[in-house]
């Protein structure tokens, strides 16, 4: 790769051979001024295309008004047009081998109408001032591998909406969003994908604009404006991304110029059929320039911190949610599809040298290895992070179980430590998991209403406290019983009853003591921050576990998976002291039963798990708690064996050898009795007494 910080190479060069990091500076429509005129140049990458006209509110949609020329015979077409104003609407009349004339909307467009209309239009991305500056310096000497990281994934369509039905803007979301999120102990704000979108049940992820914020909630500035107020509150902004395909719909990439340009023209390689969408042509040097100018795009324009990276495990597999016969081989006949995976290095690679701060997170659910770990080698992808899907699966089956069968599924519960630091992994209770008949998070947990309350806080306070960053998807803090409906807003007015009240303090009280502790998350990545004490006691459904940090200080966490009250629970503890409880799940504050660990937990000189002392604790049923050391005191003496002096040990031995002769001597005087063939033969009293007392001298 020939990426580099002063590339002299020019921007059409760059773009054909797939090194373009900044295309969007190049494609699509910009105001220029050419030979003192002022107007806007457009390009377009159409390489099949007899012919490409400008279309748009400047010549009254004339598609025989602005013929495009092409530059040399790259397949990129440009044209400059005086007098184009800002929000004018465009697109892209493209006539195809076969010779009909199609409407496309602009791939590079900034901005564009919204739906159900889908024209393009001119917009100066740039002039935003921004204002995270000091954002970006805490970042640098802050990095996120050792930093609380804790996501509220949301859809901004439903989070929160007026009277009337309609949507916050984004404005109003930074007005509205920000404080709760601040106040709820979440660092980041991931959305569901704001690149342009045609239809809503797609909630973003079929994607028609790969650099235009949806127009749903605002103009691009006033994106940039919520970003720029996330940031002075100390909050980041994790965007999802999807490179693996896009829709078929006609505006869009898909058969651009009449033939596969985005896309394979193989079938084969070339769509998704259940999904109904193409699959991006890795192979193309202008597709990689398109798709990573566009990562780089929100980086640079928009200031986010991070980007999910969307169904990875569909670019990785050739025959993913194939058949036999409707997949092609790779050129060593393997399922593996290479050039995907050439992309995804190349795309961690840029965004690392550019955005060495950023998060770059994968949605990837096999087994691919080595999808975390920068730079990447051999196979290895070079992502930050991994969404644990193995880890989310085992999870949600263990909790939704009867705890009447807990104990019989305890190994799922603790699996995900087998493998935990193979990748650098983050949780992820997504949006995927409270649609489609799943059920929402609470509406998981088995039992009655108390216990559905329950379960929802123990389960959060064991996720924080499990190695590996946090995402939560909005509404599970409310209680919320009914699944995620893209369509309507979360169900604010649960908070009017006291149990969902309780839990939603419970959220905000457990992530801030997350954020708040070292312990918690500095050392996610390695078993220098994470210590079994027991993880066999499968009868009760019990784990306890230590989580410590680079200090040394740590967090010793029970969870208790039946609706049992333990009392006296006896637990290993590395330090000698007193403890003390420092979060229930179960305290009233947080609508549990009460029962908790008051005052102070004195350590017991008696070792326990392998660790040197031992503590007593009461749990409560259902419940998971936290515990700190509060002082340390001194280790308890150890009783001192009495030492026996050289002399009396000789006068001990003298004695024991002349009773052994004696006792020996005696028995040769007496006649000893043939036994009875059914008599046991007994040693002599006295001699067994001399051997026992000869075994205790010793």
């Amino acid at each position: 790769m020939a990426f580099s910080l002063n590339d002299q190479r020019t921007p059409l060069e760059q773009f054909l051979q797939g090194e373009s990091v900044t295309a969007y500076e190049f494609m699509g429509s910009h105001f220029v001024n050419w030979g003192d005129r002022d107007g806007v140049v457009f390009r377009v990458w159409a390489p099949n295309a007899l012919s490409v006209s400008v279309v748009g509110d400047f010549n009254d949609w004339n598609p025989d008004a602005n013929y495009m020329y092409k530059i040399d015979n790259s397949g990129v077409w440009e044209l400059f047009i005086e007098g184009v104003w800002e929000y004018a609407c465009y697109k892209y009349c493209v006539e195809t081998p076969s010779m009909q004339k199609v409407m496309k909307t602009d791939p590079y467009a900034f901005h564009c109408q919204t739906r159900p209309d889908n024209a393009s239009r001119v917009y100066e991305i740039h002039g935003y001032e921004w204002n995270d500056s000091e954002w970006f310096e805490h970042k640098k000497t802050h990095p996120h591998k050792n930093a609380p990281i804790n996501v509220y994934e949301m859809h901004a369509g439903s989070w929160r909406k007026y009277e009337d039905g309609n949507v916050f803007s984004y404005k109003k979301l930074a007005e509205e969003l920000i404080p709760y999120v601040k106040e709820m102990g979440y660092t980041h704000i991931e959305f569901m994908p704001l690149t342009e979108y045609p239809f809503d049940g797609s909630w973003g992820y079929q994607v028609t604009g790969y650099f235009a914020a949806t127009s749903r909630y605002g103009t691009p500035k006033d994106l940039m404006y919520f970003v720029d107020k996330c940031h002075q509150e100390g909050i980041g902004v994790i965007l999802d991304w999807v490179p693996a395909h896009f829709p078929k719909d006609e505006h869009g990439l898909g058969r651009f110029d009449g033939t596969g340009c985005y896309e394979y023209e193989d079938w084969r390689i070339g769509e998704h059929k259940e999904w109904g969408t193409y699959i991006f042509n890795y192979a193309r040097y202008e597709v990689t320039s398109f798709l990573l100018s566009s990562a780089m795009f929100w980086l640079d324009q928009y200031h986010v911190d991070g980007i999910r990276v969307d169904a990875v495990a569909s670019m990785l597999y050739l025959d993913y949610n194939r058949k036999d016969g409707e997949w092609l081989a790779n050129i060593y006949g393997g399922r593996e599809n290479l050039v995907a995976v050439d992309f995804l290095q190349k795309l961690n690679t840029v965004v690392h040298m550019f955005h060495p701060e950023a998060m770059m997170i994968a949605e990837e659910s096999t087994a691919w290895p080595n999808v975390t770990g920068f730079p990447p080698k051999d196979m290895g992808l070079g992502f930050d992070y991994k969404w644990n899907m193995g880890w989310m699966n085992d999870m949600l089956s263990y909790i939704s179980l009867d705890p009447l069968y807990r104990n019989y599924h305890h190994d799922t519960l603790t699996f995900s430590m087998v493998y935990a630091f193979s990748e650098s992994f983050m949780l992820p209770i997504s949006h995927d998991e409270v649609v489609y008949g799943k059920g929402s998070l609470i509406n998981k947990m088995p039992g009655l209403y108390d216990n559905k309350f329950a379960g929802v806080r123990g389960f959060l306070a064991y996720m924080l406290a499990h190695p590996g960053k946090k995402l939560m998807f909005m509404g599970s803090e409310l209680g919320q019983f009914d699944e995620w409906n893209s369509t309507e807003q979360l169900q604010w007015n649960l908070l009017g009853y006291e149990k969902h009240r309780q839990l939603n303090h419970f959220f905000a009280t457990a992530n801030k003591f997350y954020c708040d502790t070292p312990a918690m998350h500095e050392n996610d990545y390695d078993w220098n921050g994470f210590q079994w004490i027991a993880l066999d006691d499968y009868k009760q459904s019990i784990i306890s576990f230590r989580r410590i940090a680079y200090d040394g200080s740590e967090v010793i966490v029970v969870c208790n998976f039946q609706p049992m009250l333990r009392e006296n629970y006896k637990i290993g503890v590395p330090k000698y002291g007193v403890y003390k409880e420092v979060l229930n799940s179960e305290a009233e504050e947080f609508g549990g039963c009460g029962i908790v660990n008051e005052g102070e937990i004195k350590a017991v000189d008696t070792p326990d798990h392998d660790l040197q002392y031992s503590i007593n604790i009461t749990l409560a049923p259902l419940s998971v708690i936290y515990i700190e050391l509060d002082k340390e005191l001194p280790a308890p003496e150890k009783p001192k064996k009495k030492k026996t002096t050289n002399r009396k040990a000789a006068a001990l031995k003298k004695a024991k050898a002349e009773k052994a002769a004696k006792v020996e001597a005696k028995a040769e005087e007496e006649p000893v009795a043939e036994p009875k063939a059914e008599e046991k033969v007994e040693k002599p009293a006295k001699a067994e007494k001399a051997e026992k007392e000869e075994a205790v001298e010793e």
